[in-house]
């Protein structure tokens, strides 16, 4: 665990490969998939999680996010899914927080009842719905904030203290907040996973999961994930070593853009409802200001009815209406049609993922040039 140095610092240099042969200023990669194994201490197999590569990037994610150990996946939903089925069993029921990703939700409902692993999804993210949720046999309470698409805010420290009092495993998704904005572990959560492939990588071109918790805990994980086999390749790991150098650097220019395209929307005659913690008018903003150091780069918002989500996407010059989040140029989608498509018109009418909701990734762009994008596009639907 590294805490006495900055967390820039942290990111460029925590994790590092050295290169003990010619010197040179960033990590080799080491791509062999076959290494000695007579007369050393660590048998290596990139399926182990445990390359040259492999090791060092997971004490960067550990690092990052004040835990022991640290581990790198093949995608999010490898590393979700790798840690939700480590600690789950026939028998066992888990607590989920009734807003999150589509792919964990439909995950969760697809492959568990399969396991015999019981599962609730709550009614809503205040406490009193997660205590209630909880049963006997409850090993796992799963949460997300700020959650996707709707930017909803759960308390922190609130559920990690549900979840100790009870003796429950406490899970969250910290892949919107980003380690730069939010250090869940501080707040007393167990496990902490991101999909890799969004703030960590940064640049719409890494696909990758990350897990970081205590080591006792990473064992446990560790011990499935090399049966599940969902590790990431080493040229992989190197990248994503690479791009989390800047992760700070991205975040904080896209936590500013985002606020600012926030407010301006906010304030729009044409846009009924945005989504977005940092916004005072957000129902958990003062929830969000004292368990973030920053709202993040996220937010959504709903044209007015009369006027087309799909339509004014496809109006956009310069935002791209592309899927994934969180790279350095901005991004939109329908999340009714992306991210939670699998799940039911019912399901998402439910949580309040309408057809015309449009989920907004700010980039690090001019202001100014993301803003006159916004109104043209909506100056042409109106024609």
């Amino acid at each position: 665990m590294t805490k006495k140095i900055g967390l820039e610092t942290t990111c460029v240099h925590v994790g590092e490969v050295k290169d003990e042969q010619f010197k040179g200023a960033v990590s080799p990669i080491y791509m062999s998939t076959s290494y000695q194994f007579d007369d050393v201490d660590v048998k290596r197999y990139p399926r182990y999680f445990n390359t040259p590569n492999q090791e060092s990037l997971s004490k960067k994610i550990a690092a990052i996010e004040h835990a022991e150990a640290g581990m790198v996946f093949g995608s999010g939903m490898a590393a979700i899914s790798t840690t939700l089925l480590a600690f789950l069993k026939v028998g066992d029921h888990i607590v989920v927080q009734n807003t999150l990703y589509g792919g964990t939700s439909n995950f969760i409902r697809e492959e568990f009842p399969k396991y015999g692993i019981e599962f609730t999804f709550t009614d809503g993210y205040e406490i009193s719905d997660f205590e209630s949720a909880i049963q006997d046999n409850t090993k796992v309470i799963y949460i997300e904030t700020p959650s996707n698409p709707l930017l909803t805010i759960t308390d922190i420290k609130g559920v990690s203290d549900l979840a100790k009092q009870k003796g429950i495993l406490s899970i969250i998704d910290n892949t919107f907040a980003s380690p730069v904005n939010q250090n869940p572990i501080d707040f007393g959560i167990d496990i902490v996973v991101h999909s890799a492939t969004k703030y960590l990588g940064g640049h719409s071109d890494i696909l990758a999961g990350a897990v970081a918790c205590s080591k006792e805990h990473m064992d446990t994980i560790w011990n499935v994930g090399k049966n599940l086999g969902g590790n990431l390749s080493d040229f992989m790991v190197w990248m994503l070593e690479r791009s989390m150098k800047t992760l700070v650097l991205r975040v904080e220019a896209q936590n500013k853009n985002a606020k600012k395209l926030a407010k301006f929307l906010n304030a729009h005659s044409d846009i009924k409802n945005v989504y977005y913690p940092g916004l005072k008018s957000h129902p958990q903003y003062r929830l969000a200001k004292s368990q973030m150091r920053g709202f993040g780069g996220m937010l959504s918002f709903e044209l007015n009815d009369e006027l087309d989500a799909l339509k004014f996407q496809k109006e956009l010059k310069l935002i791209k209406p592309a899927m994934s989040l969180a790279g350095v140029e901005s991004t939109m989608l329908s999340p009714y049609l992306t991210s939670h498509a699998l799940l039911t018109q019912e399901e998402r009418d439910s949580i309040g993922v309408t057809n015309g909701l449009i989920r907004f990734s700010v980039g690090i762009e001019s202001k100014k040039d993301l803003i006159k994008d916004i109104e043209q596009a909506i100056k042409a639907v109106k024609k």
